[in-house]
């Protein structure tokens, strides 16, 4: 199926909600309301737009990502060519379980490359703080002729109904949100009891040997008061099978955990 920008499904309104109230929220022709509070949400290019000005960390790699975007799959492409001839997202996707017809959604998509891991049969849905990268992963989208619902808004603040998803994942950007462990919360509240919820970011070991020397990117990592560190620290207690390891050479750490089953 194609990638069609401009509709909204009732099924994926029915999961919509106020990023700040949780409310259900109303179709109208070019914004999403919050009847209660009247609060409206644009639909920019097809895609419902949950975050006007960010601030703080996010503002800052919100500007870095919307800079990048264009050059971001190729650059990807490059590197893994000169440096590793593998596909390195299988080592984080086989983390995830993926049941029939699952509803799937990843926290900061970017470009949308691991969408294109995902069987036919799943219900895609995807977020981002950066306008640029969501227009990029529209872009292969279309190119791969699949179909995902995007987002255009904060990890901190996700708008989507409780026990929503089947897969809840992110890869990239957790290192320097504004708020891990709200932005952690979220992930847990959207997903469905007994999921496991995968989390990939860089290491300190990339971040240090490569961001920081990089022209276009150090000034991005410059003037950090912490190393970066997986954030089991930041999963609540009542979670099950907590595990964080490095993974692609110590490049990457991925922190899995399960949310606990219904009782």
């Amino acid at each position: 199926m194609w990638y069609d920008p401009h509709v909204i499904t009732a099924s994926t309104l029915a999961l919509l909600r106020d990023p700040d109230t949780r409310e259900a929220l109303e179709l109208h022709a070019d914004c999403l309301v919050n009847a209660g509070s009247g609060v409206r949400y644009p639909i920019r290019e097809g895609i419902p737009v949950f975050v006007s000005a960010a601030s703080g960390q996010n503002r800052k790699y919100q500007e870095l990502y919307d800079r990048i975007a264009a050059f971001y799959d190729p650059a990807l492409a490059l590197a893994r060519w000169l440096k590793f001839n593998k596909d390195l997202r299988l080592e984080y996707i086989r983390e995830l379980e993926i049941p029939e017809n699952a509803r799937v959604l990843e926290v900061s998509v970017g470009t949308g490359l691991n969408l294109a891991y995902f069987p036919p049969h799943a219900e895609l849905f995807g977020l981002d703080l950066s306008w640029g990268m969501l227009r990029q992963c529209r872009k292969n989208l279309r190119r791969w002729k699949r179909t995902a619902a995007l987002f255009h808004g904060e990890a901190e603040r996700l708008p989507f109904a409780d026990a929503s998803f089947d897969v809840v994942f992110h890869v990239g950007g957790i290192n320097f949100f504004n708020d891990q462990a709200r932005a952690i919360g979220e992930m847990i509240r959207v997903a469905r009891a007994g999921t496991k919820i995968v989390i990939v970011d860089e290491t300190e070991k990339v971040v240090r040997g490569w961001y920081q020397k990089l022209p276009i990117l150090r000034r991005y990592f410059r003037d950090r008061r912490e190393a970066v560190t997986g954030p089991s620290a930041l999963v609540p207690a009542e979670m099950r099978e907590i595990r964080c390891r490095k993974i692609m050479w110590g490049f990457l750490y991925c922190l899995t955990f399960r949310t606990p089953p219904v009782s």
